[in-house]
């Protein structure tokens, strides 16, 4: 076995054994004030594989900020085989905006990676970050939430056609993958196809920290961290059922017929069955109702959070389940209710 590295970036080194917190700017403002993104590197005193886990691309979501604070500060590294490369909030002026976009131009910065150093605000930054901190890495694990208004089950979005990153889909042991590449300019799709397998993550809303989804990402990275041998402590975990969905029409938005005022009757996560009422759209005065009902049976993976829609605004996430993960799906539920 080699020798652990030092980890080197644009203006500094962190050597092996060592934790480093620095602030490294990615812009400027227009007073020409420093824009500086937090950055905690953690150099494991053995060699190993280097993981970058990233969170707030959307200044706005929030529960990803939270997974990547605990493993760069709450964990135990004593042990580490690796390098962690913890990132916390990637998009600073949107985070400090409370927005989900760059305030700039209102750019979004996960469509703007790999980024380039002579083209627009956003792609400048995505630059820096994409070429100090991303592209050395072996493994990246995006932290992501559902926009405003809507929230989701933990899941993993991943191109499960590439096996570097379907190994990594896989140790993160979710219960639900999204199989694609993902949208171009996206972080994951730029790493993956530039030979650093990357999944997103996506759990919960935005504006809020969710500690049932936070406790169980921790989780998951510990098991993706076993999968790739920086942690001896921890194991690979299976989630106990999984599908795997692909772009073949096994998942769909559900869509308002109506404008009114919804009722949703189930939760993110629920298992629903071919007709089952969803949700209730009504007037305000419940005079005219609308039954929006499942297409086929399937999962939630993520449905409306607030109450208000005009016709064609988007319900729910409805994904298809075959046999033998609904019959899977029941018993873990049968098993869960009789436990309680």
């Amino acid at each position: 076995m080699g020798k652990a590295e030092p980890f080197t970036y644009d203006g500094g080194i962190v050597s092996p054994g060592e934790t480093r917190n620095i602030r490294y700017t990615v812009s400027e403002t227009y007073l020409g004030d420093a824009v500086r993104m937090p950055v905690t590197i953690v150099n494991g005193k053995r060699p190993g594989p280097t993981v970058f886990l990233t969170a707030a691309a959307h200044g706005d979501e929030l529960n990803g900020i939270e997974v990547v604070r605990e493993v760069a500060h709450e964990w135990d590294h004593e042990g580490l085989a690796g390098t962690l490369i913890c990132l916390p909030v990637l998009n600073v002026p949107a985070f400090l905006a409370q927005e989900r976009y760059l305030p700039i131009y209102d750019r979004d910065l996960n469509r703007s990676f790999p980024g380039d150093p002579d083209s627009t605000s956003a792609k400048r930054m995505a630059h820096k970050i994409f070429r100090n901190f991303l592209a050395p890495c072996d493994v990246g694990l995006d932290f992501h939430t559902s926009t405003r208004g809507r929230t989701n089950m933990l899941h993993v979005r991943a191109d499960m056609d590439d096996p570097a990153v379907a190994r990594v889909a896989n140790a993160f042991s979710s219960n639900v993958i999204i199989s694609s590449e993902g949208p171009s300019g996206s972080l994951r799709r730029e790493l993956s196809d530039s030979g650093v397998p990357t999944i997103t993550i996506e759990m919960g809303e935005a504006h809020r920290f969710q500690r049932p989804l936070i406790d169980s990402a921790l989780e998951s990275v510990r098991s993706v961290l076993a999968e790739f041998g920086l942690r001896d402590s921890d194991t690979v975990r299976w989630p106990g059922w999984r599908t795997v969905i692909d772009d073949s029409g096994e998942k769909t938005w559900i869509r308002a017929d109506s404008g009114g005022l919804v009722d949703m009757h189930y939760d993110r996560g629920d298992l629903v069955y071919e007709d089952d009422v969803i949700c209730t759209i009504a007037n305000p005065f419940k005079t005219e109702n609308t039954l929006m009902r499942a297409p086929f049976t399937g999962l939630l993976v993520g449905i409306l959070e607030n109450p208000l829609v005009y016709p064609g605004n988007p319900l729910c996430h409805l994904v298809r389940l075959d046999d033998r993960t609904q019959r899977a799906i029941e018993w873990n539920r049968r098993t869960d209710d009789d436990d309680w």
